[in-house]
């Protein structure tokens, strides 16, 4: 009988929010799933970052060619001006060279803005992704899809298809999939279904109130540092303790 395996299959971002940390953490391997279509107005190739002055978007520029035509892969997104990496470091020197913990990450975020030049968005989100989870301490098997056997069609087929070559026998699903996903067929692959809570997320400290939760992460570590891992998962533990 195989071992538990819990599975996590999501296209990649940049800079990504702490929800999308908090799945990476839950499970044993956390498939990129860049094999799709690239949507414009996403979060694959902008995030936002937190300023005196309110949100302020940083986007990545792309070309968008093949969209309208329904061919263009995250996989195979290009990045369209090299100039972008010394435009966003700027931006956030700005909002957070003050912030507490800015100079303890500031050298290992300045290599991956301006250390080398990438040409494809995916390899930039892999980048900063991978890097973010060795700062927070997360040892989570990230993997491509593309080193599977090439997917069955239809979109919850492909997510069972994945899992099972995967050898999972969980999956962990963000909330939002609830509106595609067909549990059905999760549930015949004997494949259990999770979908991953994102509220109760404690507060911390910001530049300005209103909080904000849905920004990048560098918010996050440049505001708590290595107390980041207790405001993504690890809250919970506490939670669970206090209603012992």
């Amino acid at each position: 009988m195989l071992a538990d395996k819990t599975v996590a299959i999501l296209q990649s971002n940049y800079i990504p929010w702490k929800g999308y940390f908090d799945i990476i953490s839950s499970v044993d391997e956390f498939i990129f799933y860049d094999e799709v279509q690239y949507t414009k107005h996403d979060w694959r190739n902008r995030n936002k970052i937190k300023t005196h002055d309110g949100l302020l978007w940083l986007t990545i520029p792309v070309s968008n060619k093949g969209v309208l035509q329904g061919h263009q892969r995250v996989l195979d997104t290009q990045i369209c001006d090299p100039a972008w990496a010394k435009k966003h470091w700027k931006s956030i020197t700005q909002s957070y060279s003050k912030a507490s913990f800015f100079d303890e990450y500031k050298e290992l975020f300045e290599d991956l803005y301006l250390a080398k030049e990438e040409l494809f968005l995916c390899e930039v989100n892999y980048k900063f992704i991978r890097a973010i989870c060795g700062i927070l301490g997360v040892d989570t098997a990230l993997s491509h899809s593309t080193e599977y056997t090439p997917l069955t069609d239809g979109k919850t087929e492909r997510l069972v298809d994945l899992v099972k070559q995967a050898k999972g026998t969980e999956y962990i699903s963000g909330p939002s999939a609830k509106d595609y996903i067909d549990e059905k067929q999760f549930e015949e692959a004997g494949i259990k279904l999770t979908y991953k809570d994102y509220s109760g997320y404690p507060e911390y400290t910001q530049f300005k109130k209103p909080f904000e939760h849905g920004v990048t992460i560098l918010d996050l570590l440049f505001n708590t540092g290595p107390d980041a891992s207790y405001y993504i998962w690890k809250w919970r533990n506490e939670k669970t303790h206090i209603g012992e």
